[in-house]
């Protein structure tokens, strides 16, 4: 299908189709950001479910709606990437019952769990294909042509993958028990949408298939473009790209790899112009059907493995410049999804929230307008939904007059129209840095409001270590409120420790927005 065909499709469909009740982030112009709830190392730690858990309130106090979560169930490696027994839902991140509990703390929150599923491949329980739970007897649930030599199932619908058993989608079998596991297992345990792994590895068809029997809140697919570190070729990424959405009939979205790809070549060599096409739209995906793109920065693949650190660096934007990286995926169309890492680990969660609040608060869209203004060397400026405007680069730049500086940082700035709203709340990242924490000991927080639970020492408000001694948690509090609060901790008896000295005190931001307060034992 063309891009003029399927447009035309999209648009004579919203004619007729009565809206549903509730708006799910693929049925229109979509407020939803995502959060990718894991990164590369987060299973070697163990205990991630519970990670997951103890932040499922600040997932949802960032303002993320959606959060795509690593492969459940038992595999061959740690990352869960080559799965074994589909329905063993115990993995290297925990066990069943702590995936359940945290799915539960999420959905309770109104955070959408997202399944990364790997469906393209398998192995064998005891050898290269011995498939049980479920059982898949014979040979012919092999692809012809994979490694094992005794497969004999009909030929790949897609790529090979030389580090498992490529399954053959055509068998009956095959489709009927992975949508049972999906349908069964994995929202019987509380996901509601999926995240296709690898899916060149097979026709974009059987996504559609497992779409419609399985209903999913929202999906995405992995589709890394072929020759994708060739920065010479973005229209070539888009056309590949979109082809597989056209091939789930539009019924699945698609990670923006084009548009991953221009922002490393833009921030990486201060070259601004690869973000604006020929027809003067954005130069990735978003730029063509923006609606069914999802932008990112990193991921746990393409991230840094070192000095930044999380990630298995096949593509890393350049550590300094991750910011201005968000400063353009949170403002500009498609939907938004936010690194773990970046998040909750390298300090960059009220920055990141602040753009998030910008985007919500101007109402901004996955299907919003962006109006280019520069794109050269040094440079970047566009005017986003006529609400928002950003730059990027050291090239000087404002949209002029009515505008409100809302975000900066080192080389992007931010601004809106109009008179920031007042909110009601603040977000506060309380920050613990604590030299003595041994395992099995949490860091929690507690003030002078009952948002703190009032100076309690059994409190609610545990922190999450990232990298240790510091420790971190979101809460919402108050807006213009001053607020004295503390650290303290509780180890595997119960026993207390509380920060010494004078209480801390945070006054929050009469308009709502972020702040982060830090504290030491």
């Amino acid at each position: 299908m063309t891009l003029k065909t399927r447009l035309l499709v999209v648009s004579t469909a919203g004619l007729f189709a009565a809206a549903p009740a509730v708006a799910k982030p693929l049925d229109g112009a979509s407020t939803d950001v995502m959060i990718q709830g894991f990164h590369w190392n987060s299973a070697s730690a163990g205990g991630w479910w519970n990670t997951v858990k103890n932040n499922a309130a600040a997932v949802k106090a960032a303002g993320f709606t959606m959060i795509w979560l690593p492969p459940p169930s038992d595999a061959a490696s740690t990352e869960g990437y080559l799965p074994r027994q589909l329905n063993v839902l115990n993995s290297s991140y925990g066990t069943e019952a702590e995936l359940t509990q945290a799915l539960a703390a999420l959905n309770a929150q109104g955070v959408k769990p997202i399944a990364d599923i790997v469906v393209n491949h398998r192995v064998g329980t005891a050898n290269w294909a011995d498939f049980t739970n479920p059982t898949w007897s014979g040979c012919s649930a092999v692809a012809a042509g994979d490694e094992w030599p005794s497969a004999c199932g009909n030929a790949d619908s897609g790529e090979g993958y030389a580090a498992a058993r490529d399954l053959d989608h055509s068998q009956a079998n095959v489709r009927a028990d992975l949508k049972t596991w999906m349908n069964t297992r994995l929202k019987g345990v509380g996901f509601t949408g999926w995240r296709f792994d690898f899916v060149k590895g097979f026709a974009g068809s059987y996504v559609k298939e497992y779409v419609t029997a399985t209903d999913p809140w929202f999906c995405v697919g992995e589709f890394w473009p072929t020759n994708y570190f060739d920065a010479n070729n973005p229209n070539n990424w888009k056309q590949q790209i979109t082809n597989w959405v056209d091939a789930t009939t539009g019924s699945c979205a698609a990670f923006d790899f084009a548009t991953k790809g221009l922002l490393n070549d833009a921030l990486t060599n201060n070259n601004y112009s690869r973000l604006k096409a020929s027809d003067g739209k954005p130069a990735g995906g978003i730029g063509w059907w923006a609606s069914r793109h999802v932008t990112f920065v990193d991921n746990h693949d393409t991230g840094p493995s070192e000095t930044c650190g999380n990630g298995q660096n096949h593509w890393p934007v350049p550590c300094t410049k991750v910011m201005q990286g968000y400063a353009y995926v949170l403002t500009h169309p498609g939907i938004p999804t936010v690194y773990w890492a970046h998040y909750f680990n390298w300090g960059l969660g009220s920055s990141i929230k602040t753009l998030m609040d910008i985007r919500k608060n101007a109402g901004l869209t996955s299907e919003s307008t962006v109006s280019i203004q520069r794109a050269e060397s040094g440079l970047y400026a566009a005017i986003i939904g006529g609400k928002v405007a950003v730059k990027l680069g050291s090239g000087s730049w404002t949209p002029g007059t009515g505008w409100t500086q809302a975000a900066s940082g080192t080389d992007y700035t931010v601004w809106t129209t109009g008179t920031p709203p007042t909110g009601t709340t603040a977000n506060v990242e309380f920050v613990c840095n604590n030299g003595t924490t041994v395992m099995g000991q949490n860091v929690y927080v507690t003030g002078s409001i009952a948002a703190l639970d009032s100076w309690s020492p059994t409190t609610t408000k545990i922190l999450s270590p990232t990298a240790y001694p510091t420790w971190r948690g979101t809460y919402a509090l108050p807006a213009n409120t001053t607020v004295q609060w503390k650290c303290l901790k509780r180890d595997g008896s119960g026993n207390v420790v509380w920060q010494g000295g004078s209480n801390n005190t945070v006054t929050t931001p009469a308009a709502g927005g972020s702040i982060t307060a830090t504290a030491s034992f």
